[in-house]
């Protein structure tokens, strides 16, 4: 069983389980697509744009700034070690920056694989990349593939091109076809041979008029290591510098079987 979050046992020498420095530098490869803001929209995909101007046409106000905390947690279920971090993220004038509040757990998972994320995504943004994993015809050739059990529309999401940062899956929209609920499916290409699949369900809702990230799941397997898992939660402060509401944040927090 992993360890109750809160609960902490007796800190002595940690010994890192032989692999465990060399895996943890995988996971952030693994996980570089579900960090944070790298499938931040900025303005309506060209998928919602073609459903939503047969379903409910509306107005997209693009993603310029936001503040929030973000809650990761990381775990390696062969090797019992996992970690959590809190820390502050910003997106302004198209920098990210982050301030890490609160971390706990392992050091290889926290300083390996969770700061590195976070470090990693600021490159990515920083450098003006994110743009390769955004919802664009650019990056992605779209399908939609009709309804599922509940009324969402599907929308079969094809890769461009072979890259750590595209998804192969589908991305979920609301029954009237105007929201997009989610994005899930495979890494479009394994980040590296030591990994084999990386699954990831990246979560939205709109807070204030705005889009935005709420959650995230993603479970990589690595050779020799096994499954590794992430999940990050977002809880947002301002968005386009508005304020937000605790009462909006609760209404978009997605159902735990959504994509189960």
């Amino acid at each position: 069983m992993r360890p109750q979050p809160g609960v902490r046992t007796p800190r002595g020498p940690q010994i890192r389980p032989q692999g465990t420095t060399h895996a943890a530098g995988v996971w952030v490869l693994a996980f570089t697509l579900a960090a944070g803001s790298a499938m931040t929209v900025g303005a309506a995909s060209d998928a919602e744009r073609l459903l939503a101007a047969r379903f409910l046409p509306r107005q997209e106000e693009p993603l310029r700034s936001y503040r929030a905390l973000r809650r990761m947690h990381a775990w390696s279920e062969r090797f019992k070690q996992e970690g959590w971090l809190e820390a502050w993220t910003e997106l302004k004038e198209g920098k990210f920056n982050y301030e890490i509040v609160t971390e706990r757990g392992s050091d290889t998972i926290r300083e390996r694989v969770l700061r590195a994320l976070l470090k990693r995504e600021q490159e990515l943004v920083n450098s003006g990349d994110a743009g390769k994993c955004e919802l664009t015809s650019d990056n992605y050739d779209f399908t939609e593939a009709g309804r599922d059990t509940d009324g969402t529309h599907v929308v079969q999401l094809t890769p461009r091109r072979k890259d750590v940062l595209l998804v192969e899956g589908k991305m979920v929209l609301s029954p009237d076809g105007g929201e997009l609920l989610r994005v899930e499916g495979r890494l479009a290409k394994n980040p590296s041979f030591w990994t084999s699949l990386v699954n990831i369900v990246r979560h939205y809702g709109r807070l204030g008029g705005v889009r935005v990230p709420v959650a995230t799941e993603s479970t990589a397997k690595v050779k020799f290591v096994g499954t590794s898992q992430l999940e990050v939660a977002y809880e947002y402060e301002t968005v386009n510098n508005r304020r937000v509401s605790l009462s909006a944040q609760r209404l978009t927090a997605p159902s735990r079987n959504a994509a189960r």
